[in-house]
């Protein structure tokens, strides 16, 4: 029997995604019902949730793993786990307000963040079946989720807001990590880091300087200084691709771009194999490529015999392990990782969140994040973005 703080309210409002298409589809509910923790679970009062491009991308169904024109959600497992109504939102911070059998008490009123992952076996070193939060279990664009009480892990730092906690998130921060442990990046290693202005880009420059290794950014120039301040060595505009290799060279005084930690794909995916392959020449490991997205094409053209002939090792990397997990809310509380918030906006404005959040300018950088209504004013005012109106929405 669940032991809980009082009071808890019997239902609770919620964004339901209703079924696969454009934002019309995520309804705003007040009268959904509240969930209460089962064994080994707790159930946490969500004080922000980090948005993250999983969420539209499995709301319009942009998982193809046989046909490009096929439309489906995130389904690694065999049968697809995401049925609707679902609430989505997978990198939640909040508070325990109640828990499940087998779950101490104690916990009640731990600040934590989530591991988002819905892990198939018991495993620490590797996740073959990856589902999470918000896709195959209900998320946090809810005022409560019921999440497993291990995966909840208690990050105390009080120099960190609830918003800030919330964007730094496992679903980009154990992305960017795997992918740098999939391709074992070591110190001194030179990292091409691609999307580097968003979730996963922003962890990877920061993840890179926590094991030694010198990242280099491809994003648009005008966040050159806050990408430099967050660590990146350099940071290259994609520009004109026919000078890219080159322009990238020139950042590294002409030495091979170790490892790329891609997440664009498309027609730049050649050109970053060309900054590793340039030069083979006293090169002590092989050339890597991990890839965790696909912003600038799902389909890339390149030569088979230049990936074998030079060795280039590819990874392709979603989501990552607990012991991953452990050690990263280990960098969170120690503050040895920085949030990169960029702004919140309410769980009842989540559809102009989609739609910044797919338009975004030029000054965005990091995360947003999606605070109930209620929790507003404490852990969601505080970064509020302009209006909907300002905003152009």
């Amino acid at each position: 029997m669940a032991e809980a703080a009082p009071q808890l309210p019997k239902t609770m409002s919620a964004m339901l995604l209703t079924g696969h298409g454009d934002v019309d589809k995520l309804q705003y509910r007040q009268d959904v019902v509240t969930p209460r923790p089962g064994p080994g679970q707790v159930l946490v009062q969500v004080t922000a949730t980090a948005k993250n491009n999983t969420d539209r991308k499995a709301r319009e169904g942009l998982y193809p793993t046989k046909g490009k024109e096929e439309v489906t959600s995130f389904a690694m497992g065999g049968s697809p786990t995401l049925t609707f109504p679902r609430i989505q939102g997978a990198d939640i911070a909040g508070r325990v307000v109640a828990v499940g059998e087998g779950v101490d008490v104690s916990r009640i009123g731990e600040r934590g963040l989530l591991d988002f992952n819905i892990y198939a076996d018991e495993r620490r070193d590797i996740n073959l079946t990856p589902d999470y939060y918000g896709h195959g279990a209900d998320g946090g664009y809810a005022e409560y989720v019921v999440v497993p009480a291990d995966q909840f892990h208690h990050v105390p730092n009080p120099k960190l807001q609830d918003a800030e906690l919330a964007s730094m998130g496992m679903c980009s921060y154990q992305t960017a990590y795997h992918m740098m442990t999939s391709a074992n990046i070591s110190a001194g290693e030179r990292v091409l880091v691609t999307g580097a202005s968003g979730g996963v880009g922003t962890a990877l420059i920061q993840l890179c300087r926590i094991v030694g290794a010198i990242p280099y950014a491809v994003s648009q120039l005008d966040k050159a200084d806050a990408l430099l301040a967050l660590g990146a060595e350099a940071v290259i505009d994609r520009g004109d691709l026919a000078t890219f290799v080159e322009r990238v060279l020139a950042e590294t005084s002409g030495k091979p771009i170790d490892a790329v930690m891609d997440l664009v794909g498309g027609q730049m995916t050649d050109l970053f194999i060309d900054t590793m392959i340039v030069d083979m020449q006293g090169r002590s490991r092989y050339p890597r490529l991990s890839i965790a997205g696909a912003s600038g094409g799902n389909i890339s053209e390149m030569m088979w015999t230049r990936i074998y002939l030079y060795q280039v090792q590819i990874f392709g990397v979603s989501h990552g392990t607990r012991e991953e997990a452990e050690q990263l809310i280990e960098w969170i509380r120690s503050g040895a990782l920085k949030p990169v918030l960029h702004g919140a906006f309410k769980l009842s404005d989540l559809h102009n969140a989609e739609r910044y959040f797919v338009n975004r300018d030029s000054n965005y950088l990091g995360k947003i994040v999606i605070v109930p209504d209620a929790q507003w004013e404490t852990h969601g005012a505080p970064f509020a973005l302009a209006t909907a109106e300002e905003q152009g929405l």
